[in-house]
């Protein structure tokens, strides 16, 4: 198991000018991620990138200062293939347990790209700070291309017909003899996927969510929520989503609609009191559509694996892009989709608008291989 980056890395070397009070890597990693205590879930990310690099650092025998641009080569290779696995790769488990891994599994070719740009920004700093001579990732040629996050569309989400499946599966009825935590999990399920589908909020903002959050204005229900950035927004509440609060509130034992001071939390542990980690909610998340894969092979076969393997690859943020691509799919304005993603560009919600793709495609679909009756008697020379 990796051991903590802060024990594993070198103090400043003597006579280094620096305009922070670090005295070692760690410390000066821990000082850059301060900048965004106001934003909880961009620090846990960007925290989870920074210390992989600084184990890896570690294992090379590297401190910040010493790393140079064929360095930037070899850590991406590792993110695409962390070994050894036993060593790097494992479930998820709080980060003071013997069996903690910084990987889950290999990084995706985006969250590569993530990775680095998260990284890029974090040199930069470093150098304002004096803390390192210079900016490995400016070196990089092609680095428009690969450290420019923005991508062209949209693509991780579950396409309409696989959603309606997956919510028909989601909504069968416990058998007349579940238990009463069966039941529990049933309807905390159905609005956990139901909140994250018609509301399209961030993992951590679901975990966070409270029952007060949801009010009533003017016959109307909104949602308040507190994003990234530190940035609140209300976001209108459609009739389905009251529906599923409402059922999940009487499961709980509460009144059907909340009061403006309930502090409570909305979605809770098995004991009906506790709120949901932002952990513990992926996995429930992530449990669900490998549960929801292997339901589908069974019914449908080989017919169904292609689907069943989109649900398998699907992770929590999926249900975000699905409800704004659906949205958008459905014809909600992109000012609006925009204000309900929380995007401050318009540009950034554009990428769910899929509409020029659809023509492009039933335009291109015309061009086809010519035939004999498409062509009449003209023959070939």
């Amino acid at each position: 198991m990796p051991a903590p980056a802060g024990e594993l890395l070198p103090a400043l070397p003597a006579g280094h000018s620096a305009h922070i009070s670090a005295r070692s890597d760690a410390e000066a990693v821990g000082l850059w991620l301060a900048e965004y205590r106001a934003s909880p879930q961009t620090r846990r990310a960007y925290r989870r990138e920074a210390e992989r690099l600084l184990l890896w650092l570690a294992e090379q025998g590297l401190a910040l200062g010493e790393v140079r641009r064929d360095h930037l080569d070899a850590f991406e290779a590792f993110l695409a293939d962390p070994r050894p696995r036993e060593r790097w790769v494992g479930p998820p488990r709080p980060r003071h347990a013997d069996d903690w891994r910084p990987f889950r599994g290999p990084l995706a070719p985006a969250s590569r790209r993530q990775s680095l740009v998260i990284l890029q920004g974090m040199f930069a700093w470093l150098v304002e700070a004096g803390w390192v001579a210079h900016n490995p990732f400016r070196l990089m040629r092609d680095k428009r291309r690969r450290l420019d996050n923005r991508q062209g569309g949209i693509e991780r989400y579950l396409e309409r017909p696989l959603w309606a499946w997956f919510w028909s599966w989601l909504d069968r009825p416990v058998e007349e003899s579940a238990s009463p935590r069966q039941r529990y999990e049933w309807q905390r399920r159905r609005l956990v996927f139901g909140f994250a589908y018609l509301l399209a909020p961030r993992i951590g903002e679901m975990s966070a969510a409270r029952m007060g959050d949801f009010h009533r204005r003017e016959g109307r229900w909104w949602w308040r929520v507190t994003g990234k950035g530190d940035k609140t927004a209300t976001i209108p509440v459609p009739p389905d989503m009251v529906t599923l609060l409402t059922a999940w509130r009487r499961t709980l034992g509460l009144a059907a609609e909340p009061l403006p001071d309930d502090a409570t939390p909305v979605l809770r542990s098995l004991d009906g009191r506790r709120g949901l980690g932002d952990n513990r909610l992926y996995r429930l998340i992530r449990e669900a559509f490998g549960e929801a894969a292997e339901a589908l092979e069974a019914e449908q076969g080989e017919e169904g694996r292609p689907w069943a393997m989109r649900l398998r690859a699907a992770t929590p943020h999926w249900l975000r892009h699905t409800a704004l691509t659906h949205q958008a799919q459905a014809g909600v304005e992109l000012r609006y989709l925009a204000a309900t993603a929380r995007h401050s560009r318009l540009d950034t919600t554009a990428r769910y608008l899929h509409a020029e793709d659809e023509a492009w495609h039933r335009q291109q679909s015309a061009h086809r291989l010519a035939t004999g009756a498409d062509e009449g008697s003209n023959q070939p020379v």
